[in-house]
């Protein structure tokens, strides 16, 4: 036998080794790695690529018992993503505590902003991370009093995150676009750009309903939203650029969460 061929027969030990470990002993084994790591094991073989894809194993709930607060697992905030996974995904979506005004802070959850009572000041906070491809669909739920100016959408590291005054600051440049949930105005580049949705006596917002937030980079477009009921595409056009779930707000004290879900679910 040649050492190539004995090379291949003992790489080939291995794979049959990896085949025969229980379930429930890998799923363990795979508990204590990073994502990095549990992306090159999905790829080792079939039969760990079948264990790392059922997103409700022990892998996905051990990883986010580390990383997840016992109040968000425990909560209502986190209802409409079901599985352990995407629980995680949501978790590596959300606020970032460090792209965020100085009037703002991210609470221990992990999932929910909160402004601070200054006076005289707008502040924003983008998401953790931006897309530049494919479709995508976030939640975006007020917790608290949307004051004069509450606006969702969305902005590209280029835009502002703190102004003086109370005022639209998402949607205040070509950097950002935003729906203000109190008067139902778009805003772009410092302008309204019409009444959204176009409904008849659309209602007004309500705090602790859920805004979904649709971004699809494919026709580039923003839409959104409520109680499942779709309102339209609210803007066209949008640059190719990476782009990111952001709010602006006013109100001193006024928690806003954010939950990503994934791609939208057509229909």
């Amino acid at each position: 036998m040649d050492m190539r061929t004995f090379n291949e027969l003992a790489l080939y030990d291995d794979y049959a080794i990896a085949e025969l470990v229980p379930d429930h002993i890998l799923e363990n084994i795979f508990s204590y790695l990073n994502l990095r790591d549990l992306l090159n094991c999905s790829l080792v073989c079939k039969s760990w690529y079948r264990i790392l894809s059922d997103e409700n194993n022990d892998v996905w709930r051990l990883h986010c018992i580390k990383r997840l607060a016992e109040e968000v697992l425990k909560s209502d905030l986190l209802s409409t993503i079901t599985t352990y996974k995407s629980k995680l995904r949501a978790f590596f979506h959300a606020w970032n505590p460090h792209d965020c005004s100085r009037n703002i802070y991210v609470k221990p959850n992990g999932f929910t902003l909160h402004r601070n009572p200054v006076a005289q000041s707008t502040d924003a906070c983008r998401g953790k991370i931006g897309f530049y491809h494919g479709r995508h669909a976030w939640e975006v739920i007020w917790e608290g009093p949307l004051g004069t100016v509450a606006v969702v959408g969305i902005s590209t590291k280029d835009a502002p995150l703190q102004c003086q005054g109370y005022v639209g600051l998402l949607g205040s440049d070509e950097q950002s676009w935003g729906w203000n949930l109190v008067d139902n105005h778009l805003l772009h580049n410092g302008d309204t750009q019409g009444h959204y949705p176009l409904l008849n006596n659309c209602p007004k917002y309500q705090v602790g309903e859920r805004i979904r937030v649709i971004l699809d980079c494919e026709d580039n477009t923003l839409s959104f939203e409520r109680n499942y009921e779709f309102l339209g595409v609210a803007f066209k056009g949008l640059p190719n650029k990476k782009l990111y779930p952001t709010v602006s707000a006013v109100y001193g004290n006024t928690e806003v969460s954010m939950v990503y879900l994934g791609p939208p679910v057509d229909g």
